[in-house]
């Protein structure tokens, strides 16, 4: 059978089981437990192939737990960064599922002492809390036990039902795609709360491409803004591991896509010593200021977050966001993060982030931090991209590249909102890899292109008040459709305050969780 039916099976069975159990917990909260789940599975035979490749023909399923020495622990734990015991694997779970009373409890036993595994190793902080959004126990699972135990039942057998088809070529695909299709599925079904931490893979592809374009190694690519590390795991799977020669950094305030980030990164064979995922806040408690500068950086940060700004002087000592002498708006942090970025980047790096079109074209304090980007020639492009590519927003978002190494003064902008760089599906609009490639030709060349790119001055653009719309360079009449600004502005406004709501929400939700818990 082809590799893409065997994919596109798979994705009909995993959207059958999500589907079949919608309703008994709510919609996106439930994502945690077919995708914790599937980790599971994935966790437990992995360590059963780790073990087979170690011992020849052995069926470590059926052996006795007493028969464990530390040494094996030990060895094991250094190699994977966690220790499954025979009884604790998913095959030995659901095959005693049946009698099982205690099944919700047991769970929550047996990831509790994976986690704790790794403590004192090298790997504890990449495996500790993996599975804190797996709570087995929680009440959103049902009122008493029975209940609790009737719906893991359910999820552990449809997922042991799954066939991943294994081979020495496509098993670790078969399972990272699996994962990422979930993921992909659940952002676009949950809307605007859910496709806020997920960039469509398409568009992923071609944000690595551009940020790697030509580097023919790069120390580490980074993410501070990572989510579910979608960005990251794009760039290990279209470049090969000796490009990026460390390994992959990120940073995530969300708990929950921190710990799916790390979740996917060891799902997609990325072992614990070739990532390094952090918990926090980005702007305020940055990581990585040590292992910096990074010769690749992409990412998707949240748009128009509300941040500290003004309200603590002191951000404006930050190496970060000194030069320019002006912090970004208290209700925009756009350009915060884009000061960030630019302050990991190395001199011979790129950086490639979504931006959302208002910040190429408000006054005030975005005004000034453009007119700094622009005065230290750091803007290498521009990039609109077509309407109605990400979850939760039909608006058309820009790609802006960072790179501190350019060999003119000159910004490229590009438009490819035109029907010619995208095709309509049932729900969005989706770029396909002709497209990307494309798109990649058109940024490589740097030449004018009717229509679509344009080489532009600095001085042209200081003389337009500094206002980098891709509109205003691009005669947007040869194209097919016209963005009206205005329109778009109000579009936004509109979305910042619906994710306003949802954020304020999710807050209370987790802190009634907390009490629960308490």
């Amino acid at each position: 059978m082809e590799i893409d039916q065997i994919q596109s099976n798979l994705h009909k069975k995993l959207w059958a089981i999500a589907q079949s159990l919608r309703g008994m917990v709510d919609g996106w909260d439930f994502k945690q437990y077919v995708l914790g789940t599937l980790f599971f599975r994935f966790m437990s035979e992995s360590f059963v192939r780790y073990i087979r490749t170690q011992n020849i023909g052995i069926n470590y399923a059926e052996i006795n737990d007493c028969q464990i020495t530390a040494e094996i622990v030990d060895h094991a734990i250094k190699a994977k960064g966690y220790f499954i015991y025979p009884s604790q694997l998913y095959s030995n779970i659901v095959k005693n599922i049946a009698n099982n009373a205690h099944l919700s409890t047991d769970i929550s036993k047996i990831f509790s002492e994976i986690e704790s595994s790794a403590s004192g190793y090298p790997s504890e902080k990449h495996i500790k809390g993996l599975f804190s959004d797996f709570e087995t126990t929680s009440k959103r699972l049902g009122k008493t036990l029975e209940e609790k135990n009737i719906l893991l039942k359910t999820v552990l057998q449809k997922i042991a039902e799954l066939d991943f088809e294994y081979s020495d070529k496509n098993e670790i695909d078969l399972f990272g795609d699996a994962y990422q299709y979930l993921i992909s599925q659940y952002a676009s079904n949950a809307g605007k709360s859910g496709g806020e931490f997920f960039t469509p893979q398409p568009v992923s592809k071609l944000i690595v491409c551009l940020a790697l374009n030509k580097q023919k190694s790069v120390n580490n690519i980074y993410d501070p803004a990572c989510g579910s590390g979608s960005l990251l795991l794009q760039a290990k799977k279209y470049f090969k591991s000796r490009i990026i020669r460390e390994g992959f950094w990120g940073q995530e305030i969300n708990h929950t896509s921190y710990n799916l980030a790390r979740m996917n990164l060891l799902l997609n064979n990325i072992n614990y010593h070739k990532f390094n995922i952090k918990l926090g806040d980005t702007l305020v408690e940055p990581y990585f200021e040590e292992n910096k500068p990074f010769d690749a950086i992409v990412s998707n940060p949240p748009y128009s977050l509300k941040w500290t700004g003004n309200d603590n002087p002191n951000l404006l000592c930050d190496p970060r966001f000194s030069e320019p002498k002006v912090l970004a708006p208290k209700a925009r942090a756009d350009y915060a993060f884009i000061l960030h970025i630019l302050h990991y980047l190395s001199n011979k790096g790129r950086a490639c982030i979504v931006c959302f079109p208002g910040i190429f074209y408000r006054k005030s304090a975005e005004k000034k931090i453009r007119e700094y980007l622009i005065n230290k020639n750091y803007i290498e492009s521009i990039i609109a991209l077509p309407p109605n590519l990400f979850y939760g927003t039909s608006i058309p978002v820009n790609l802006l590249l960072l790179n501190k190494n350019k060999n003119d003064n000159r910004i490229q902008f590009i438009d490819t909102s035109s029907k010619n760089f995208f095709t309509k599906d049932i729900k969005k609009n989706i770029m396909r890899d002709r497209h990307i490639k494309e798109i990649m030709s058109i940024y490589i060349i740097k030449q004018d292109v009717e229509g679509i790119s344009k080489m532009v001055s600095q001085d042209t653009i200081k003389k337009n008040d500094f206002n980098l719309s891709v509109n205003n360079y691009i005669d947007l009449k040869v194209n097919l459709e016209v963005t009206n600004i205005q329109n778009l502005e109000k579009e936004i406004e509109s979305t910042v305050k619906k994710i306003n709501k949802l954020r304020k929400k999710i807050k209370k939700m987790v802190k009634n969780k907390n009490h629960e818990k308490i």
